[in-house]
């Protein structure tokens, strides 16, 4: 039988990349996870970790074991709030988000959710989707509100075991002060703005919009990168560049700037949610995602 413990001890040298900052981690000796690993080695008949010089790093063997630590560490999360549940009558819910998608979409869910289960204790946490859909799979969150830019879902093997479940799409919108040249336009190509210097609120937005300049023939000129489409859209006003944001960050709107759609192929970010793929889900996380289908189709 594998040792939930050792299990528990992968998924911190995992995490961290060598055995003595796991066992800093877990407050053991160094010596005391590489036992751990090597009797779960023997246990498997394979390796699980591969040792250099620059720390460790998986196996295949050792990846799947992560993946199994993971789901375990998830079930017994789950146990333990169920157990929970029986003995105070209270529900715990924690849901990840990032900062656009859960300010346009969870103010209007959420007093749904406690007029449906008054006795549902909810949690609130912010991060993006490389982040937070891992602690999904970990058990650490319920729930976690994310998006994906075009190309595959975000489910690649660090959150394998998890349920996507689309809402919206989002397209992006070019934010122009509105005495620019373009700002009157019905939609634009991205080939036109060659000339334009930029400001950007995502660092992901920038990966998207070199990748669809390039496409056009340009590289962009970059003025700005912040980690807040409000603060990119306050640059813009001031003259610093234009912008590309999503739909749901143009609200609420900054005095003086234009958004015009972009032309196809329209760059756009795809919302949705991720959950355990459980057989049997709690009806308060039922209740949660259909009210933000709802939301996200408009009511």
């Amino acid at each position: 039988m594998i040792d939930v413990q050792r299990l528990r001890v992968l998924r911190a040298v995992a995490d961290h990349g060598s055995f003595s900052k796991a066992a800093a981690a877990l407050r053991l000796t160094p010596s005391a996870v590489s036992q751990h690993v090597a009797v779960l080695e023997r246990s498997l008949g394979a390796q699980v970790v591969a040792r250099s010089t620059r720390g460790v790093t998986l196996t295949r063997a050792g990846q799947i074991m992560v993946g199994a630590a993971e789901s375990v560490a998830a079930e017994l999360e789950q146990a333990r709030q169920q157990v929970e549940r029986l003995s105070t009558g209270r529900v715990q819910l924690t849901v990840a988000t990032f900062s656009s998608g859960g300010r346009h979409l969870l103010p209007g869910v959420l007093p749904r959710l406690t007029a449906a289960h008054p006795h549902t204790q909810l949690h609130i946490r912010e991060g993006e989707p490389e982040v937070t859909l891992p602690l999904v799979r970990q058990g650490a969150v319920d729930l976690a509100l994310a998006y994906h830019f075009d190309g595959p879902l975000p489910l690649g093997p660090a959150s394998a075991g998890l349920r996507w479940t689309p809402l919206m799409e989002d397209p992006l919108h070019v934010v122009l002060p509105e005495g620019h040249r373009f700002a009157d336009r019905a939609s634009l190509g991205i080939g036109e703005l060659a000339a334009e210097p930029w400001v950007l609120g995502c660092l992901k937005t920038e990966t998207h919009l070199r990748r669809y300049a390039e496409q056009a023939g340009f590289e962009p000129d970059v003025r700005g990168t912040t980690t807040d489409y409000f603060f990119a859209r306050s640059l813009v006003a001031a003259g610093l560049g234009i912008s590309l944001i999503p739909s749901v960050a143009l609200v609420p709107s900054v005095p003086g700037l234009r958004a015009v759609p972009v032309q196809p192929p329209a760059p756009a970010r795809h919302i949705g949610v991720a959950t355990l793929d459980r057989r049997h889900e709690s009806p308060h996380l039922t209740t949660l995602v259909d009210a933000l289908r709802e939301q996200a189709d408009g009511g």
